[in-house]
């Protein structure tokens, strides 16, 4: 059972979220906050698997409160859902430690599906969010480490940035979810990140894989 904690100051759109999660199997709302405050002093007891958050709190950034809680609580997933598309709140969330970014206007399925991709470990970002990555200028240079890609680490990097999960990648390569998982962990060594929205991120912004 995957446990989520709802922050968003909005009460209607916290009982929607509730009753969209309550239709599934393997999904728990255990706890929800109206404001930062609120949501700082549960989250020790609560210790939800997956936080939903708003980027816009009354007392809170929701980028702030992301880097509070992941200071502390590493394990604790967060998604940021919000109706807010410029880069530079998704950036800063994505830095933060965000696990994935989506818009409010994506389908309830989506939504739910983001829940469970991100408790596997896997980064969500919203599509409309992607294509503006793609035209993001980038001035910093290149590392030295990400040179040192090798060809199928590149391949595994375009299969991340397509938003294709380890099954799908090892079922496009010919290759064992097991290998698939050594290079998602070298890949991230090499490129200096630690999730997969991160990776995508780097790897549009350096241009180390051709774009879609």
């Amino acid at each position: 059972m995957i446990t989520v904690m709802l922050i968003d100051d909005h009460t209607v759109l916290r009982d929607g979220l509730k009753s969209i999660f309550e239709m599934e199997d393997d999904i728990q709302v255990i706890g929800e906050a109206e404001s930062g405050e609120v949501a700082l002093r549960a989250v020790p007891s609560l210790k939800p698997d997956v936080i939903l958050m708003d980027i816009n709190l009354p007392d809170h950034n929701g980028v702030e409160l992301t880097r509070r809680i992941k200071e502390n609580y590493k394990d604790i997933r967060i998604l940021i859902l919000t109706m807010h598309s410029h880069e530079e709140y998704f950036m800063a969330a994505i830095r933060e430690g965000a696990d994935g970014y989506l818009l409010k206007d994506a389908p309830s399925e989506q939504v739910v599906e983001a829940v469970r991709m991100v408790m596997r470990g896997e980064g969500v970002i919203h599509p409309s969010m992607t294509k503006k990555l793609f035209t993001f200028h980038q001035q910093q240079s290149l590392g030295s480490k990400e040179s040192e890609l090798t060809e199928r680490e590149k391949e595994v990097l375009a299969c991340l940035v397509r938003g294709l999960s380890n099954k799908e990648i090892a079922e496009q390569l010919f290759i064992s979810d097991k290998t698939v998982k050594i290079h998602v962990s070298k890949i991230f060594k090499k490129i200096n990140v630690k999730s997969r929205s991160q990776a995508v991120i780097h790897a549009i912004q350096h241009q180390l894989v051709p774009t879609p």
